[in-house]
């Protein structure tokens, strides 16, 4: 049986019920519903009809609990749940904590509807431990399965299981389930493109925050559409840098002139494709409080992925109030420091001279100025300052 549409006949479009293209519909908003597939995983299961339809999107192995979605069919009719099974259910922990070796149903040929049936007799399968040990605890029998991959390497197994008692899977579902392959696929596909971009953006933008770095995204309005931790707190606190309606201003009209020209020639030079104009400024804070350094930049877009209320101009903005936040176990294991000496380095990062590193510590100068000399040893630096900017310039403050 082929993968592609275009191999059905008139009479296999005909079969084609007329809720298809809302089901297809579905398949495509699926990457973007939390959880994902929750409408189209209960569409498919009403369609097919079958007591539970499964979406695994990684297959549990012996060290890995997987991804498993699931649409069960209520217990009466009259009951309509919307979204996903819960995942906690028995039928999910057991297949993918223990069951899930015995499932002779898997490594199916990609974008090809088969049914258990095809594998196994229905004689073979009552003998099978996967049928004794899970599949008559769980009352599911007859299985039709589709397998995907995505050219990222991505693997999606899509199930629809029925009792025992229930029919076999129709020529006509077969078809059905062939039709909906392609759009499966690339559903799939765009699911795995979003979550790596997600893992990608949320990697960086950790890493970001680690080194106590604000940063603002704008639109090509000027408009505010995100920000981080750090920068929460500073427009929360409204010294100096703040919001008014939907845009970034400074106290001071020179100031925030300043600032509002810079995001200008940053906007324009952005839809000029000119990613290198960067602009910086200094804002001053009342209270005694340090002046805060921001850079505006243009924020590198693919070719085709312009658009209104999309990312324009990152502003990063740096607090030297903020202490830096290197781990000192992270820092211990760069460099092969003992805790303390960790710990000391540490401090003198942050500005604190040796006498008060060591009243801070509690510990003698003299202790101070051996651990001090072992760090020097292990980091094969031979003064402070040198020390201090080996620790700043290290990975140790994404740790």
């Amino acid at each position: 049986m082929k993968g592609s549409g275009s191999s059905l006949t008139p009479a296999m479009l005909a079969a084609i019920p007329a809720d298809y293209d809302e089901l297809v519909a579905a398949l495509y908003r699926g990457p973007l519903e939390s959880p994902p597939w929750a409408s189209a995983l209960p569409a498919l299961r009403k369609l097919i009809d079958c007591h539970v339809v499964s979406l695994v999107l990684r297959p549990p192995a012996e060290d890995d609990r997987g991804v498993i979605l699931n649409s069960v069919r209520p217990p009466s009719e009259d009951i309509n749940p919307e979204g996903l099974s819960d995942p906690a259910d028995w039928e999910v922990t057991a297949y993918r904590e223990q069951f899930f070796s015995l499932d002779p149903f898997v490594n199916l040929p990609p974008d090809r509807v088969v049914a258990l049936e095809d594998i196994l007799s229905d004689e073979e399968l009552v003998a099978s431990d996967y049928y004794e040990h899970y599949l008559k605890s769980a009352g599911l029998f007859r299985i039709l399965g589709l397998d995907t991959v995505e050219p990222g390497g991505m693997l999606a197994r899509l199930r629809f299981s029925r009792r025992r008692n229930e029919p076999h899977f129709s020529t006509d579902e077969r078809n059905l389930l062939t039709r909906i392959a392609p759009h499966l696929r690339l559903s799939i596909q765009v699911y795995a493109t979003l979550s790596r971009t997600v893992s990608e953006r949320n990697l960086y933008a950790g890493a970001v925050e680690q080194l106590a770095v604000a940063t603002i995204v704008l639109d090509e309005q000027g408009r505010i559409l995100s920000t981080n931790t750090i920068a929460r707190a500073l427009l929360d606190e409204g010294n100096g840098l703040s919001v008014r309606g939907q845009q970034l201003v400074i106290e001071g009209r020179d100031k925030n002139r300043e600032l509002q020209a810079a995001l200008e020639t940053i906007i324009k030079a952005q839809q000029r494709g000119e990613t290198s104009v960067v602009r910086a400024l200094r804002i001053l804070r009342s209270g005694g409080h340090s002046q805060l350094g921001l850079v505006l930049r243009p924020v590198p877009v693919p070719e085709w992925g312009e658009g209104q209320s999309s990312p324009c101009v990152a502003v990063f903005i740096s607090d030297p109030e903020l202490n830096e936040t290197a781990s000192q176990g992270t820092l211990g294991q760069l460099f092969d420091l003992t805790p303390a000496e960790a710990n000391l380095a540490l401090l003198l990062s942050r500005g604190l001279s040796l006498t008060e590193v060591s009243e801070a510590q509690n510990i003698s100068p003299h202790t101070a100025r051996a651990q001090l000399k072992s760090i020097f040893a292990k980091t094969g630096v031979s003064r402070q300052a040198e020390l201090v900017r080996l620790i700043l310039k290290s990975v140790a403050s994404l740790g």
